[in-house]
């Protein structure tokens, strides 16, 4: 680990926090909520062994990265724009692309908005979401779901915030980081996230170091930055009509766990197997199911996810 070298980048009106290490070409990590550069810790220093040149930012919002205080702030068009400067300054023309959760979204939208930039892509948990020109993606989760759905909980600025602030952030995180339900997790307000149990231990791939690691942050930070992705999903709905229907035109192999919430979304197993995902993204070549496997998959199954990103980057 601490041979991984980091550095300040200006880009975008905004200064990004960016781990890297080893040489050769590029493999660009983006990382989810409530997560950092940190989550990519394994995968940094098993691709770099393998003569490439990882790097993993903390997005916007994140860790030692700038967090502007508007959600306005966080739209698909700010996260490219952040990602698209730091390549031109570090003069990176295109990249190997690998994205988890929130991540896996902002790297749809870089495939979406340039894909020029982009050799492949290994996307993790979050399959492909095509945009719904009739309804904004909120009310279509609160349709699905009802208003506790965590998604719906977290639109209002201050209130999660709060909800969090009650809990000890290492204790708040272990919650997140150790679930292995993959019912969408739905929270009512007179529970709160509070109100659910910590686990008994911590996860096997998950040290007490690492959990300090994300609770040092987060702490200095809050999670503002964070939740201010999940505000902005209406904005970036209204910002990318421009962009319904078109299609992800570069080679993508998808990964998610059998456990994974995302994969338990009504419809989305049918999307992923039944040829609309293929359709969306014609140039998609692989799709992993990995049993036994929760959200946290880059974490959870290091090695293999390491495995399965060379084994597709290679190609190319």
């Amino acid at each position: 680990m601490e041979k991984i070298e980091h550095s300040t980048i200006p880009t975008n009106g905004i200064n990004l926090h960016v781990a890297s290490i080893g040489t050769g070409p590029v493999v660009l990590f983006l990382h989810g909520f409530p997560e950092l550069w940190y989550s990519w810790r394994h995968q940094l220093l098993s691709l770099s062994a393998l003569r490439y040149r990882a790097i993993a930012p903390d997005l916007r919002g994140y860790g030692d990265s700038d967090a502007p205080p508007s959600a306005a702030s966080y739209t698909a068009h700010h996260i490219v724009g952040d990602l698209v400067g730091l390549l031109d300054h570090l003069g990176i023309d295109k990249v190997f692309l690998v994205g988890h959760d929130w991540g896996a979204i902002v790297a749809w939208y870089l495939c979406l908005f340039r894909p020029d930039r982009v050799k492949a892509l290994v996307n993790l948990s979050v399959p492909f979401r095509p945009r719904n020109p009739t309804r904004k993606p909120v009310e279509s989760f609160k349709a699905l779901f009802g208003e506790d759905f965590y998604m719906c909980r977290f639109q209002k600025p201050g209130e999660i915030e709060e909800e969090f602030a009650k809990d000890d952030t290492a204790v708040l995180l272990s919650k997140f980081f150790a679930t292995r339900n993959p019912q969408p997790p739905s929270i009512p307000k007179e529970v709160g996230f509070s109100g659910i149990k910590p686990p008994s231990s911590l996860p096997p791939w998950l040290s007490q170091q690492d959990l300090n690691y994300f609770a040092s942050k987060f702490n200095h930070t809050g999670f503002t930055g964070g939740l201010n992705y999940y505000r902005a999903l209406d904005l970036t709905w209204e910002l990318t009509a421009a962009w319904t229907g078109v299609q992800i035109k570069v080679p993508v192999k998808f990964i998610v766990g059998d456990l994974d919430l995302t994969y338990h979304i009504p419809g989305a197993k049918e999307y992923i197997h039944n040829g609309g995902f293929k359709r969306d993204v014609p140039f998609l070549q692989d799709v992993v199911v990995m049993e036994g496997v929760a959200h946290f998959i880059n974490q959870e199954k290091p090695d293999e996810i390491t495995d399965h990103i060379y084994d597709f980057i290679k190609k190319f």
